[in-house]
């Protein structure tokens, strides 16, 4: 067998495993880490999922969402209203919690759906500044109406039920291992994520990834060859609504409350800023900005005593949340200077073999 396909055989072999040993590692991680490692790392999921879908809109198909925050808190407080049974005085219909988070997804996409028209007929600042009004209104909504989000001291969230297998905090022991609902939402998160980033990259290399890729290049030329430019844009932003609502409900999981503070503008300007930094358009690049933005704000505040400048939340100087901003905000900078392709491209670049041989 010649060198020339010697080269994409060991590859091929060696991404096998690489992947297969980070699934393992994945699996294995709940049986060792504690809870704070285990809430991060579950917040950086439901990053992943809602940065995967606010990716496909802007990085795939160029139109600028700041709107993201409002889907997200759809979607968690959705599954607080189809799931809750009304005890704590809050409006709560009492459906099976699985039943609960497939409709507060389908919500997050119809409110999406409401908003498609004008999505389907605005571009670049002229939708950003129409998705920002979206957050606004929900934040008077979240504040305001007590029965449906109980204003601003927020609802408790009820633990999901899945195949009698209740994600709360009483303790399953699994190989001796005490789990609680860190530990088991970690590997519900583990399945969403996995099913929402081939979903997405099943699109972007199919027929809708090309015609989503060509409006996004040029609108005119994509509507002169036939792409029916209004339909997918207005088609991915239910769809990106819908990414944005299951992220809310799986937040909502793990914060186990929802509090309309956590659903303003800063939210949507972070998701900017993960696709940014990992890659616009690209599914692996919305998971690692994801991971990279959601992770560094629990990183230092874990360690604000051993860092210099940042100091542990409400003792003054910088708190770790200033401090995390201070610095992707710095890092999106950069990579927009020098890596306009974000981090996932530099990994690529490497692969990209220029000659039997010789590598770049």
């Amino acid at each position: 067998m010649s060198e020339v396909l010697v080269k994409p055989l060991r590859l091929v072999r060696t991404r096998t495993y690489v992947w297969s040993a980070a699934a393992v590692l994945l699996l294995a991680l709940p049986f060792y880490l504690d809870r704070f490692w285990l809430q991060a790392g579950l917040f950086a999921m439901a990053a992943a999922i809602g940065a995967i879908g606010i990716n496909l809109l802007t990085g795939a198909t160029g139109q600028l969402s700041m709107g993201h925050a409002f889907f997200l808190a759809v979607g968690a407080y959705g599954y607080c209203v189809f799931a809750g049974d009304g005890g704590d005085g809050l409006t709560g219909l009492g459906l099976p919690t699985w039943l609960a988070a497939v409709l507060a997804v389908l919500v997050a996409g119809g409110a999406g759906g409401l908003f498609s028209p004008i999505a389907g007929r605005l571009s670049g600042a002229y939708l950003g500044i129409a998705t920002l009004a979206l957050v606004f209104i929900g934040q008077h909504v979240m504040f305001n109406a007590h029965d449906l989000t109980g204003g601003a001291n927020g609802r408790d969230v009820p633990p999901l039920n899945l195949f009698g297998l209740t994600f709360d905090d009483r303790e399953l022991l699994v190989a001796a291992v005490p789990f609680g609902s860190a530990e088991k939402l970690w590997y519900a998160g583990l399945v969403l994520l996995l099913a929402g980033g081939l979903f997405a990259r099943g699109v972007l290399r199919g027929r809708p990834g090309r015609a989503m890729n060509a409006i996004r290049d040029h609108r005119i030329a994509a509507g002169v060859i036939g792409v029916p430019v209004a339909r997918y844009r207005a088609a991915v932003f239910v769809l990106s609504s819908m990414y944005a609502g299951l992220a809310g409900v799986l937040l909502a999981l793990v914060f186990q409350r929802t509090v309309p503070d956590y659903f303003g503008i800063t939210l949507s300007l972070e998701y900017l800023a993960m696709i940014v930094i990992g890659g616009l358009g690209s599914v692996s690049g919305a998971v690692v900005g994801a991971v990279f933005v959601s992770l560094l704000p629990q990183l230092l505040t874990r360690y604000s005593d051993a860092l210099p400048l940042v100091s542990a939340p409400g003792t003054g100087g910088i708190a770790p949340g200033e401090a995390s901003r201070y610095l992707y905000g710095a890092a999106v900078v950069l990579v927009v200077l020098f890596l306009p392709g974000g981090l996932v491209r530099v990994a690529a670049r490497r692969r990209v073999t220029t000659h039997p041989g010789e590598e770049r």
